[in-house]
């Protein structure tokens, strides 16, 4: 249902509104249950995920191109406007294309997550399973990094806890190609209690950091557990001290030529794959 823009005063554009200030919309977007999704890929992704569009947003000459994504979708409006019109309204260039308002999907609980992570294999017997946990991690990029990662090494679940950024923020999503609609991931409400929670399911819970009685990763992968929490702290000050005292592990990466840490958007991609 193609919609014609010539002003951005219309109140079904409040979707798209100020889009560049991230304060704002990281809790706007939350409280009015959507997220925003960039580009075909992105989009397409959150689609076949089971995700809902309220509406598309895109200058006349993307609409050939995404036509084969809302044409699925007759009664959902696609907003055609000036590229300087929808520039006005959201703040930035839409260079990638389209933007998508999409309904923002119940989270489910720690509990069905981590259940979904530890299904039996064919054998009837619990299968192995690996978890990822980001502790406070304030960059929208550097969660999408660690959602991209975690899909593309077989993480089989992401847990985020209550003050890390949002996984569907619109930076987080590009970020992550659209994988966070890939990887099962929920918020755990109480943190650090959830780190009591992912043991009494069995899982050994080990955090990455620097500190006293720290096993190399290579040692952790030698232990080889088939129930496997990986906790990733904060930008700059890593774990909080609450969580690291519950730990079952503390685990670093063996560095050289005097480099004592990782970015952790690189140092989950290590340990994805050292664990995989």
């Amino acid at each position: 249902m193609i919609e014609r823009l010539t002003s951005v005063a219309d109140p079904r554009l409040d979707d798209y509104l100020r889009m560049t200030d991230v304060r704002l919309r990281s809790v706007l977007e939350p409280e009015r249950g959507l997220f925003m999704a960039e580009s075909y890929n992105v989009i397409e992704r959150a689609v076949e995920a089971g995700c809902a569009p309220r509406s598309f947003l895109m200058s006349d000459k993307w609409l050939e191109k995404f036509a084969p994504l809302f044409e699925r979708f007759e009664d959902v409006p696609v907003f055609v406007g000036p590229e300087e019109l929808l520039e006005e309204l959201t703040g930035f260039h839409l260079h990638r294309g389209a933007l998508a308002a999409m309904q923002r999907p119940a989270l489910l609980s720690v509990a069905d997550v981590l259940a979904a992570a530890q299904a039996p294999s064919a054998d009837g017997t619990t299968g192995r399973a690996r978890v990822a946990v980001l502790e406070d991690l304030v960059d929208h990029t550097n969660v999408g990094a660690a959602f991209r990662s975690a899909a593309a090494l077989g993480v089989d679940a992401v847990l985020v806890t209550p003050r890390c950024a949002d996984p569907l923020y619109r930076r987080s999503i590009r970020v992550s190609m659209g994988t966070v609609f890939q990887v099962p991931w929920t918020r755990v409400e109480a943190w650090p209690a959830g780190v009591e929670q992912l043991q009494e399911a069995g899982f050994v819970v080990a955090g990455m950091t620097l500190g006293e009685g720290a096993i190399t990763l290579d040692e952790l992968v030698a232990e080889d557990h088939p129930r496997l929490a990986l906790v990733f702290g904060t930008e700059g000050h890593g774990m909080t001290p609450g969580a690291d005292r519950l730990l079952d592990r503390r685990v670093t990466i063996p560095m050289m030529h005097g480099v004592d840490s990782l970015n952790v958007a690189a140092s989950s991609a290590v340990a994805f794959y050292a664990t995989r």
